[in-house]
């Protein structure tokens, strides 16, 4: 995942700029190799190797990877995943020959180097006067008085006993807003090659704001400093999955889902989509592997308790009526390629996830925002500072949340609106504690806000650019899915 931009957004923090430079880790003991004369010889990739889940059948197929020159990078015996890497350009042809091997798939189209460039997102600092009784910038915080947070704190403020595992860029741990609530014990960084790693550091954000941000919105404690969450008082699991590159590989993301169900959360955001293809399609036996190993994962993450959140993306696109995909693979060189709706986004499209739409200040679809209907679970408000913005004393149109070395900043896009979601859902988690991810899905269903389609059609702007065509009754449409989250409902439904 690069600069995150509306064409092409795997997280969805629009239109920021500043540029830096980190490593990308490599497994301990593991060198880039060199191409040879041999013809097969090629770059270093990554392979997702799917077969069933236990302990002999895997070693069969760790065996067969070594045999065939390849190195095993990590096992995940509890979903039948192992994460390989090789060089030879046939592995994956060889491989899938191999005895109890399902399915093999690259991962990724860049070879594996010792280094890589990334931009990341800066987002500007708020100006305004606190309110009696509030934190110093809630007052620009248009989008919690949106879904009713000011109200809903007066009943309640999350549960100690809920863990929101935030599956992004790293969080800043020691961020006055967040230090209170950031779990340390319940942190790890995945992208050692889809290598879990608990080292404080490696969590830590690098080359982006973005998990920080992301955080602030769920669960900044409301302390008298800076914003406040929807859930300030719930606990916070840095789970990184962006790489210092800027990308989502499918290992990274196989580890956060299989960490996040071991360590039992109650529920995850993921502002992002998979890397490097926008859409996963089954006719492609690489991404066909792609897509069943990380459906094994969130599929155990699901049995173990936890509900995943996830954004619907910031291209424009009709989830439910795809046809074309312009920026795969987005690690080399993207091209133009047919797809349909055997083609998914991942994490998004999953069966048991949950879609999130972006709303602007005034309730309506963000000019930005993907939509589908039967895709898109819920909205919530992302920003849209071209065509809604608040009467705030900064009058700016997108989020406000926290940024790393105790700042604060605005971003806007489904990444923001997914963390209102996942904030919601926590606080459910709280007043339910018995509740089941498919029971925190109804309640969270059943106390959103309907919103029916446009009567007009929508093209914001006018000139085409954004032009969405929206399917569905008041209670079920592509844009609003059952309709805008509702903090204030959730918290209510106990008393």
């Amino acid at each position: 995942m690069s600069v995150p931009r509306i064409s092409r957004t795997r997280y969805a923090a629009v239109g920021l700029v500043l540029a830096t430079a980190g490593a990308l880790a490599l497994p301990a003991g593991t060198a880039v190799a060199a191409p040879a004369a041999d013809s097969t010889t090629g770059p270093l990739l990554s392979y997702v190797v799917n077969t069933k889940a236990n302990h002999g059948q895997v070693q069969k197929v760790e065996k067969a990877v070594t045999t065939l020159g390849g190195t095993v990078v990590y096992s995940y015996e509890q979903i039948g995943v192992v994460i390989a890497r090789s060089n030879d350009t046939k592995f994956a042809e060889k491989l899938r020959q191999a005895k109890g091997v399902e399915s093999v798939g690259a991962s990724r189209t860049k070879g594996i180097t010792a280094a890589d460039q990334s931009k990341a997102e800066v987002a500007a600092e708020p100006t305004a006067a606190p309110a009696p009784g509030q934190e110093p910038y809630e007052a620009n915080q248009w989008d919690m008085r949106q879904i009713g947070v000011d109200k809903a704190h007066k009943i309640s403020l999350g549960s100690r006993n809920v863990t929101v595992g935030v599956l992004d860029s790293g969080v800043d741990a020691t961020h006055e807003d967040l230090a209170p609530n950031v779990d340390a014990s319940q942190s790890v960084s995945c992208i050692d090659g889809g290598k879990p790693n608990t080292d404080w550091k490696s969590w830590q954000p690098t080359t982006s704001d973005h998990g920080t941000h992301v955080a602030g919105t769920i669960a900044a404690a409301k302390n008298g400093k800076g914003i406040v969450g929807i859930a300030p008082n719930v606990k916070l699991a840095a789970v990184k999955v962006v790489d210092d590159g800027g990308f989502i590989y499918p290992e990274y993301a196989i580890c956060g889902f299989v960490w996040a169900g071991e360590h039992q959360f109650k529920v995850t955001n993921n502002s992002y989509y998979v890397d490097p293809w926008m859409f996963n399609c089954p006719n492609d036996k690489d991404q066909e592997a792609i897509t069943a190993a990380i459906r094994k994962a969130v599929a155990f993450s699901q049995r173990k308790g936890v509900l995943n959140v996830a954004a619907a993306g910031n291209e424009n696109i009709d989830l439910a009526h795809k046809t074309t995909d312009v920026s795969s693979p987005d690690d080399t060189t993207p091209g133009t390629r047919p797809v349909t709706n055997d083609c998914l986004s991942l994490p998004t499209e999953l069966p048991g996830v949950i879609a999130v739409s972006s709303v602007g200040v005034n309730g309506d679809k963000a000019y930005y925002s993907s939509y589908g209907k039967g895709v898109v679970t819920v909205a919530a408000p992302g920003g849209d500072r071209r065509y809604q913005l608040p009467d705030t004393p900064d009058k700016d149109g997108r989020i406000l949340s926290t940024i790393p070395g105790n700042k604060y900043g605005y971003m806007q896009g489904t990444s923001m609106a997914t963390p209102h979601v996942t904030g919601v859902v926590a606080l459910l988690a709280g007043t339910f504690p018995w509740a089941s991810p498919d029971e925190l899905t109804d309640l969270l269903t059943s106390q959103a806000e309907s919103h029916a389609c446009p009567t007009a059609e929508f093209n914001p702007g006018g000139a085409g650019q954004w032009k969405a065509t929206c399917e569905g009754g008041e209670n079920d449409n592509g844009f609003y899915g059952a309709g805008i989250i509702n903090a204030e409902k959730a918290v209510q439904w106990w008393r």
